[in-house]
């Protein structure tokens, strides 16, 4: 596995060190800077390009929901995951599209953990999405879904995969199977750059594609995060071996 670079963004110079001596007990990942400041993670972002950003809040000359947003923009971001001691900033911090939010003092566990989620996206899955995300407009966060509760709204980044059955589309999600009020069509037209198809029937989150494996004379996608693993057809296989052989 490829070594993931890691900045470190904290005006607490305990902080920091911390962080350090935690990422060292982390597989595959290693720092390659540090910052104290807002300006200073900046300019640091610029010069170092990291894999991953260890980013605390509230610091002086801004915030790092701030700075969050204002690398969102670049071409290929690095992932965040927000180490903070405010638990209040989680909504806004998970609306940045963060990697992780982390409460100090942060757990090595909790910290390997996250940055594992973080592992598992490849450099070129984030590559690939960020590139189709630029050509298409990426459409709503949360879609309105139902379930035993009633209806309630599904976020679209735990969507693993978009399986028709029948009348009805199943997203299937670590938290299980929620069906949706919306064809396939609907769905692939407005978060084409995020899904891909693979069958008439079936759609997949490509930043969650792990694998293709034999089953039988056909081929299943496998999917980080489900045991669900939708069937390719024939027609498509070839341009899904070539997306995975990209990605994966």
């Amino acid at each position: 596995m490829t070594q993931l670079r890691v900045l470190i963004i904290d005006d607490e110079p305990l902080a920091r060190t911390r962080l350090h001596r935690q990422l060292e007990r982390v597989d595959n990942c290693s720092a390659v800077g540090e910052a104290a400041d807002i300006e200073a993670g900046l300019a640091q972002v610029h010069a170092l390009d990291p894999d991953l950003i260890l980013l605390d809040i509230e610091m002086p000359g801004g915030s790092g929901l701030q700075l969050a947003q204002q690398l969102s923009s670049l071409p290929c971001p690095p992932a965040i995951i927000f180490c903070t001691a405010h638990d209040e900033f989680a909504l806004p911090a998970f609306a940045t599209s963060a990697a992780g939010y982390l409460l100090k003092p942060v757990n090595v566990e909790q910290l390997r953990e996250a940055i594992a989620g973080v592992q598992r996206l490849s450099k070129p899955q984030q590559q690939l999405l960020t590139k189709r995300e630029r050509d298409e407009p990426r459409g709503r966060s949360r879609i309105k879904a139902i379930s035993r509760l009633g209806v309630e709204l599904l976020e679209v980044d735990s969507i693993r995969c978009l399986i028709a059955d029948s009348k009805y589309v199943v997203a299937y999600h670590p938290a299980g199977e929620t069906i949706l009020d919306e064809s396939l069509k609907e769905l692939e037209g407005e978060f084409g750059p995020r899904f891909v198809r693979i069958h008439r029937s079936a759609l997949v989150a490509v930043q969650y594609i792990v694998g293709l494996r034999r089953d039988g004379t056909n081929y299943r996608v496998e999917l980080e995060g489900v045991t669900a693993a939708p069937l390719v057809s024939r027609r498509m296989l070839p341009s899904v071996k070539s997306l995975i052989a990209e990605i994966c």
